[in-house]
Parts: C-alpha cells; sequence; structure tokens
C-alpha cells in the first residue's frame, strides 16, 4: 500500500476546493505584502530621523532644482547638509536657505557677511551661474505674492516708457 501526503493543503471533505485554496494564500500573500511594506517605510522614516539627529538639520538632504550653481551643482544633484551652529558661516561657503513663506530652498554661495553690533549676522548670496547677487529676490518675492503690486509697477513701467518716448 502506497500513502500520499499533502503538505499545507487541506482539502475540504465535499472535494477539491481550489479556489478556496487559493483565497487563503492570496490573504496570506497580501498581508505578507503589507507588512512588507510597512517595514520598509518604517525603516527609511527611522534612517530620516536618525540623518535630522546626527546632522543637526531639519532637512538633511535636498535636491539642486535649477542651475544656479552650475558648475559646482547641476539640476538633480542631492546634497547631503549639515548644520553645526559651532562653526560661523563665512564667505564662499556655500549654503541652503529658505526665503520666508517659501518652502522650495534655494543652495547659493555666501559672498558677503554682515555682523551688527548687536550681534546680528545676515549674509549676502549669489549663485555661481547668476550674474547678480540675491537682493533681488525681495522685489521677485514682492511682486509673485502681491499681484497688485505687479500690475502697479507694470503700470509706472509703461507710461515711463510712453511719456519718455513723448520726451
Amino acid at each position: 500500500m502506497v500513502r500520499t501526503s499533502t503538505v499545507g493543503v487541506h482539502l475540504p471533505a465535499s472535494g477539491l476546493d481550489i479556489f478556496g485554496v487559493l483565497r487563503k494564500m492570496n490573504k496570506r500573500q497580501l498581508y505578507y505584502q503589507v507588512l512588507n511594506f510597512a517595514m520598509i517605510v518604517s525603516s527609511a522614516l527611522m534612517i530620516w530621523k536618525g540623518l535630522i539627529v546626527l546632522t543637526g538639520s531639519d532637512s538633511p538632504i535636498v535636491v539642486v532644482l535649477s542651475g544656479s550653481m552650475e558648475p559646482a551643482f547641476h539640476r538633480g544633484d542631492l546634497l547631503f547638509l549639515t548644520n553645526f551652529r559651532e562653526d560661523p558661516i563665512r564667505a564662499g561657503e556655500i549654503v541652503v536657505f529658505k526665503v520666508e513663506g517659501r518652502d522650495i530652498p534655494i543652495v547659493h554661495r555666501v559672498i558677503k557677511v554682515h555682523e551688527k553690533d548687536n550681534g546680528d549676522i545676515k549674509f549676502l548670496t549669489k549663485g555661481d551661474n547668476n550674474e547678480v547677487d540675491d537682493r533681488g529676490f525681495m522685489v521677485t518675492i514682492i511682486v509673485n505674492d502681491y499681484p497688485k503690486f505687479k500690475y502697479a509697477l507694470l503700470g509706472v513701467m509703461g507710461a515711463y516708457v510712453l511719456l519718455k518716448r513723448e520726451s
């Protein structure tokens, strides 16, 4: 007499129910996939939070979004940031900063450090590939944030051009 056995599959007494077996296997596979995905996401989050603690930066990795720093950095480059407050920032160093009210970080080089008597420090920055420094950022921000100002400025410039031609 030969004995046969099935490993891992229990057939119901009523006969072969392959769809029931498949449903059970699919649920197990689905649970496995969900658990695997959750482990990957939690591992990535732990690594990210660990980098935040190690670097002292809220955003330890940024992507370069423009060509303003070429040839030093190109669009799409990933930058690993640190924020050690003991080290003073000097002219010539590359910094990453955010303009108030904007979410996109800017990567530029410090060209001048302004230290005031009360201890306040301000930096003048410029992209290596830009013709002018970043003082013009404020005008761009005002024009983008306040459309009425933009139209008023365009009106004044248009009137100036018209009046200048007449003279």
